[in-house]
């Protein structure tokens, strides 16, 4: 009897990490969280709008830090959010360098009626997972992007010792 040897757990979970973020299915996906229309957003444009829901405001450089992106990329998504009324940014009374990005009230109100799609989604798609298996799985991600932080803050480390 000849049996096909299951592929290693790394390269499964590679395949798998690749369908969740190209699968066919993603792009339809993002077009009904994101909008497929003129207030359309990247997924990059989501995650700032989501970002600057959680505080009143952020500085430009630890909004960058928060979104794990370069400064000028974060600056790209809050300008197309300033663009399309969601956003707005302010200079420091104290320091005119200083700029403060906010969501406007339209911001808001975007930023609530996606964060109900993304939960109504993720509900949908963990409807066969016992609670308990939901919490395992959270857990289970939260240690993959742990690692995927610890992996990279090494790779930054060790371009930064190879330019000297």
């Amino acid at each position: 009897m000849n049996q096909v040897a299951e592929p290693a757990v790394e390269t499964r979970i590679g395949r798998l990490w690749r369908e969740l973020r190209r699968g066919a299915g993603m792009n339809l996906l993002l077009g009904h969280l994101l909008g497929t229309g003129d207030d359309a957003l990247e997924p990059g444009e989501w995650d700032t709008l989501e970002l600057l829901a959680q505080q009143p405001s952020w500085r430009m450089g630890d909004l960058a830090r928060a979104l794990r992106v370069d400064p000028s990329t974060a600056t790209r998504a809050v300008q197309r959010l300033i663009s399309v009324g969601y956003a707005e940014r302010t200079r420091c009374m104290d320091d005119r360098r200083v700029a403060f990005v906010q969501l406007t009230p339209s911001g808001l109100q975007r930023f609530q009626v996606g964060s109900r799609q993304h939960h109504d989604v993720m509900r949908r798609l963990l409807a066969d997972f016992s609670g308990a298996q939901a919490e395992q799985l959270a857990d289970l991600l939260q240690r993959l992007v742990d690692s995927l932080d610890e992996f990279v803050a090494g790779l930054d480390a060790h371009d930064t010792s190879h330019r000297g």
